[in-house]
């Protein structure tokens, strides 16, 4: 297990699914965790159980971000590790998205995390004797491979991508000590998994068969790959993508 012991870290999207499993992984490895959600109430008990610490956050509202971010410096005197999970679907497929639509998902997938990583930049590049600072970006498979069904969601992944790698190379050449990658998630059993099947029963069991492995992977396998990328084990990945996909990706569409 990577050792995070005395690691400041901040994950958004807390309340529930990989966000709340990375929390957990967080707090096990050693790390204090400013965890935040615009769910109140899931997220403050997600983080009293844990001994993490909690903060409301719409990540949209990127005014909030420096004040996040100062709370965990004013707490534990640095930040190390910036998790930007919290993100959001809307189904809609290019023919049927509207603008509020299109520019609610952009607001929470790509706006929110890129206010997230520059408020975190802001931080770590001033931490204390020059520790190491790592940012782990959410992406999905619907980055790589496109679903016709929802074009915001897909689009915004794929920016993701490509804002982490922008980022990862201009710390890089600032001669910053801050890492930026991203975890790719495959089909997760996560609470939005758990609505849509109640809408469509049946759909986790079809989701599950899209992996050679035949089944869905358990928030805390994804939690796993971002606290390896989060820690020291890793000093000369960056800008690198992680798929945590049941080998998703890897097969051919024809078999």
């Amino acid at each position: 297990m990577p050792d995070l012991s005395g690691k400041i870290a901040i994950v958004t999207g807390c309340a529930s699914g990989i966000g709340a499993a990375t929390v957990r992984r967080l707090r096990a490895d050693g790390a204090e965790v400013l965890g935040t959600d615009i769910n109140a109430e899931k997220g403050a008990a997600l983080c009293e159980e844990t001994g993490a610490t909690f903060a409301v956050q719409d990540v949209a509202d990127t005014a909030t971000w420096p004040q996040i971010v100062a709370q965990a410096v004013e707490r534990w005197g640095r930040l190390d590790i910036l998790v930007n999970n919290a993100g959001t679907v809307s189904s809609l497929s290019i023919e049927d998205v509207t603008d509020a639509a299109w520019d609610r998902i952009y607001d929470i997938n790509i706006k929110g995390t890129m206010a997230g990583c520059r408020a975190a930049i802001a931080a770590m590049k001033d931490n204390p004797g020059g520790s190491s600072g790592a940012i782990v970006n959410i992406a999905s498979t619907s980055a790589i491979a496109a679903l016709p069904t929802d074009v915001a969601y897909c689009s915004s992944k794929g920016a993701v991508r490509v804002l982490s790698k922008s980022i990862a190379v201009h710390c890089a050449q600032k001669g910053y000590n801050i890492r930026c990658n991203t975890v790719i998630p495959g089909a997760t059993d996560t609470d939005i998994l758990a609505q849509a099947e109640n809408l469509m029963p049946g759909l986790k069991a079809a989701v599950a068969q899209t992996s050679p492995l035949k089944r869905l992977a358990d928030p805390a396998e994804t939690a796993a790959a971002i606290a390896f990328l989060a820690s020291d084990e890793c000093p000369y990945m960056t800008g690198a993508e992680m798929l945590v996909d049941g080998a998703m990706m890897a097969v051919h569409p024809g078999f």
